[in-house]
């Protein structure tokens, strides 16, 4: 068994396993029912805020962050969605004029979608919204606990792919 972080290592009594275990497990189910609140919470304010959807959110804020655009694989990629699940988001933000395609050089098949200046601006204003309202969602945590609460939630994501033995 690898030890190479305390907080994660096992106790060697199966009692001590079990109770560390079950703790763990609670903290699990927490973070998932928190994650599917706010999410519930998130994608009612931008249905109801916006006539919008979260994943149309989502699409916009990854082509916010890549300037020059991305390849729809990549964009898939990086929201861990099939190409099929985007390709439909990308064709309504096209038709809105929010995005736009260009083709690949030397790629036919290829396209690179990226936010035009009105889809930009839009985003902008949304994405401040949206701020306000996750701020106001963990409105009973301050910046300490926020930190702490990433930097663990980031010893956990590192943890991912590694077996125990």
């Amino acid at each position: 068994m690898k030890m190479d972080d305390a907080n994660f290592s096992r106790p060697e009594t199966g009692e001590e396993t079990s109770d560390l275990s079950k703790a763990r497990l609670r903290a699990w189910l927490q973070i998932l029912r928190v994650s599917r609140q706010t999410e519930g919470e998130l994608r009612e304010k931008m249905r109801v805020e916006y006539d919008s959807t979260l994943p149309r959110f989502d699409v916009m804020a990854a082509l916010y962050r890549a300037k020059d655009g991305l390849r729809m694989s990549a964009l898939s990629k990086s929201l861990m969605v099939s190409n099929g699940n985007v390709t439909g988001i990308v064709e309504r933000l096209v038709n809105e004029g929010m995005v736009t395609r260009v083709a690949v050089e030397n790629d036919r098949r290829a396209l690179i979608v990226k936010l035009t200046d009105e889809g930009r601006a839009d985003f902008a204003r949304r994405a401040l919204v949206h701020e306000g309202w996750v701020s106001d969602l963990f409105a009973g945590m301050n910046a300490e606990d926020a930190s702490d609460l990433i930097a663990i939630l980031r010893r956990v994501q590192s943890r991912k792919g590694q077996t125990h033995d």
